[in-house]
Parts: structure tokens; sequence; C-alpha cells
């Protein structure tokens, strides 16, 4: 193929989704060094993607407001056309994606035979169901399809200065010096099968706390707060709940002495970061186990129990998630313990 001049990478999906892919950018930049790069992505994780080195822009596609009808879609997709991108690279497969890039005559699409995968002119066989590998090396395959070198495979979240100001004056205001040793906590999810009970994160909390005698912040998502208010009502933590944005959660993490998370995207922010994290797996599905899902970095660790079910329901599971309450909190803060060296 022709090297292209403007490629358009695709990903509206949520927030470790998008970080999973951010080597896709850097090593594309290092085949087409003079190409243009943008990403298109959903509002609430262009903070991901703002500020990386090898991206020339970023692009949001609001599926669920401005976007959300047919009409605002085919608008988009005129908007797109007239970018003149040479490729789209879809690392996440959907019919609207498909269909707005169609539409906008983007000459070369690649991506995953799924979602009216015919739309593309170039696909691979969709098999992440499959939680073979990572998700980190799925998105990497569509670059092999192409034979495109895989130089680094590293994630890169970008800290930025506003940031790093907001979260050392929150800190301050907490009594929080510089160098003391603070814990992360993170009790929420988008979704029920990944949600450890939150009496084991406050059983968590007590023992740390009787141990350690370390500030304990737990952050969540706005939406979320509503699930972690019975750890925020015990007194024994600091509420960052819903107060902080995807670029600030990244500037407090930078800070934290360890990082304890159910499943979720700021689970890949700690582990881009390299900051010690404990994350806590349910569900059995190979597509959604810690192979596909796992962080990211020496500094990584998680749970994850096998309980025998013969299928796993996910969010439909009809035992109570057993998955999740056979890790014991002593369990997990045993852990914690041995890498913070307490």
């Amino acid at each position: 193929m022709e090297e292209p001049k403007k490629i358009l990478l695709v990903r509206t999906d949520r927030i470790g989704d998008v970080l999973l892919s951010t080597p896709v950018i850097k090593n594309l930049k290092f085949a087409y060094p003079k190409s243009y790069i943008a990403f298109m992505c959903r509002p609430y994780t262009k903070e991901i993607l703002e500020g990386n080195p090898y991206l020339d822009e970023v692009i949001t596609y609001d599926k669920d407001k401005v976007q959300k009808g047919i009409f605002s879609s085919i608008k988009f997709s005129l908007y797109l056309r007239k970018k003149y991108f040479d490729w789209a690279i879809i690392l996440h497969p959907t019919i609207r994606v498909h269909l707005v890039t169609f539409f906008a005559k983007i000459p070369t699409r690649i991506g995953w035979n799924a979602k009216k995968g015919w739309l593309l002119t170039k696909s691979l066989p969709y098999n992440k169901y499959e939680g073979l590998k990572h998700e980190l090396e799925y998105t990497l395959d569509l670059l092999r399809f192409l034979d495109i070198p895989i130089v680094d495979k590293r994630p890169y979240f970008p800290i930025k200065e506003v940031s790093e100001k907001k979260v050392e004056s929150l800190l301050f205001g907490l009594g929080i010096e510089k160098s003391e040793k603070f814990i992360v906590i993170h009790p929420s999810s988008s979704c029920p099968s990944k949600r450890w009970p939150i009496d084991y994160f406050i059983e968590l909390v007590k023992i740390l706390k009787k141990e350690t005698n370390l500030k304990i912040i737990v952050i969540s998502s706005k939406e979320e707060k509503e699930i972690v208010k019975p750890l925020l009502e015990t007194g024994l933590v600091i509420d960052m709940a819903g107060k902080l944005s995807i670029s600030e959660t990244g500037s407090l993490l930078k800070r934290a002495t360890i990082f304890i998370s159910n499943d979720s995207g700021p689970v890949h922010i700690a582990a881009a970061l390299d900051i010690p994290v404990i994350s806590i797996f349910g569900r059995k599905n190979a597509g959604l186990s810690p192979t596909r899902w796992r962080p990211l970095s020496e500094n990584s660790f998680y749970f994850h129990k096998d309980v025998g079910c013969s299928i796993c329901l996910a969010h439909n599971c009809n035992k109570g998630f057993l998955c999740l309450k056979a890790i014991k909190p002593i369990e997990v803060a045993k852990k914690v313990l041995e890498i913070i060296h307490f």
C-alpha cells in the first residue's frame, strides 16, 4: 500500500480500552514519521490522548449526545470527509463507527470483521472474545496485519501541568506532604460483575489502617459515588470520589504508594505510570479475564479465583458473584503490605 499522508485511529469505548491502544499511535508514528495522525474517541476519554507527543489531533465523537441521531452522525461523516484521511484504523468494532468512516469516504478502512465488518476495506477475523492474549496485543495485531513493525508496547498517559498543580494543592490541603506515603482505593466499576463487595473494601481499609496508619484516599467517577458511599461513611478514608478528572486521577496516582482497585480504567493508568497496583477480577469468561484485561507493568498484580462455574454469565450472574466473594480482604491486605514493605 502507498504510504498514508493522514491516518485516523478510532476507538470509542472506555478509559482502559483507549489507554491500551496508545502503543498503536507511537508505532505508527515510528513507521510513518511524516504522516498526520488523529485519534477519534468519546469526549470523556480525550484527556488520555491530549498531550501525546506522537499524536497530531484528537477528534471527539459524542455518540450519546451531540452525534446521537442518524442525521448528526451523517453530518459528522461529512466533517471527517473534508479532512481527507487516507486510512482509518478502527481498533474496536462498532456498527456506528464502521458506518461513519464508510460515509466519510476514507479510502482504506482497516479493522475487525465484526459489527458489519463488510463496510471495511481490509479486516482481520474477530477473535477477541477468545481472550487468548492481552487487549493491547489485539490492538497491535492490526499493525502486524499491515506489516508495521512493533517497536514499543508501552501505553502512554500524559501528565499535565494544570492537573499536577491541582492535585498538589488538594494534597497540601489534606495535610499530605510531598514525601508522605498514602494509599489510593477505587471501589467502583462500570459493571456489577467487576465490583468486589463494598464490605470487603471496608474490611481491607480497617486492616491497612491498623497495620500502616497511612492515609487512604478513595476515588470514583461522579456517576458511581453512591456505590462507594458506605466506605466513605466509615470516616476512615479521605473522600475524593467524583472530584477528579481523568487527568487529575493520573496526577494523584503518580504520587500514590499503591493503588487498589476493581477491574477498571484507572488500573491501566496506574500501570502506565508504573505505580504499584492491585486489581481485583471476577468473571470467568475468557474474553473478560485477566489474560486479556490485567494491568501491564512489573509492579502490577491481580486477584482472580475460579469457583467452578461451567459458564460465566458475567453481569447476569445468578450465584451472587461468588468469584468476587472468594477473594478475601486479608489476602489482599497481605499482598499490599508485602508490596509496600510494612
